[in-house]
């Protein structure tokens, strides 16, 4: 196995990552923010995939071993926090919603000087404070581990507008649908078609992402008509994913 590397702090800084740049799994001693300015940003762990774009954030606890990847272009936005200051009180990865006004906030940390001002400490108070309103959303794609499991999920991963039923998916993988439908709440704490739809929206996201035109992202990733994608898209990441393919 490769080793992990491990950077103690974890760093506050903005950067640039081209369509498809990884940053490798590494693991901090603080917590960190994680946050998309433009692009798609997806972080990784052994238990699956939070992805987020620009009205989310994906929260990652210290000492979770995690990797980066960029969907689009991405102005990536770190935020390191010592251990010791969890405004949520989060020991696992979540994905977070982002304000308009926290999101401002976020860029203006990140952006400026590292100095220990009395300006600077009044700013990290607010976004302590925005950050302790911010509702988590169930924006995760879970890792699957039995291997009848894995092998439906792969099937859906290669085509997410399959429109295989459970029942049809278990018998191309020699699984029985009530053992699958029982694994899929066990192993990923939600139903086959929940699972369904996270996957969906992960494959939307990337190829909003590459620019992809909203109705061949709804056709691809297997909503029967591009008003119900935009539909799910908005209750998931609370805009249309038109207004998501349009932001700087």
């Amino acid at each position: 196995m490769p080793e992990i590397r491990h950077t103690p702090q974890a760093p506050t800084r903005a950067q640039k990552l081209a369509p498809g740049e990884s940053i490798d799994a590494h693991r901090h001693d603080d917590h960190q923010i994680v946050y998309a300015g433009t692009g798609v940003v997806a972080v990784t762990t052994d238990a699956g995939t939070w992805f987020a774009p620009g009205t989310r954030a994906i929260w990652v606890p210290a000492g979770c071993v995690h990797a980066h990847r960029a969907y689009g272009h991405l102005e990536l936005h770190l935020l390191g926090l010592p251990a010791r200051t969890n405004p949520l009180g989060l020991h696992t990865p979540a994905v977070l919603t982002v304000s308009p006004l926290l999101r401002e906030l976020i860029l203006a940390w990140t952006r400026g000087p590292r100095d220990d001002t009395p300006e600077r400490r009044r700013l990290r108070a607010v976004v302590l404070d925005q950050l302790r309103a911010s509702p988590q959303q169930p924006v995760h794609l879970p890792a699957p581990a039995d291997p009848r499991l894995a092998a439906v999920c792969d099937l859906l991963h290669d085509d997410p507008a399959d429109a295989r039923t459970l029942a049809a998916l278990g018998v191309a993988v020699g699984a029985g649908e009530r053992t699958l439908s029982r694994l899929f709440r066990r192993e990923l704490g939600m139903t086959f078609p929940q699972w369904r739809t996270q996957l969906r929206l992960y494959h939307a996201l990337r190829m909003l992402a590459d620019d992809v035109p909203v109705t061949t992202v709804a056709h691809r990733c297997g909503w029967s008509s591009t008003s119900a994608f935009i539909d799910v898209f908005r209750r998931a990441f609370g805009c249309t994913p038109g207004s998501h393919h349009r932001r700087p």
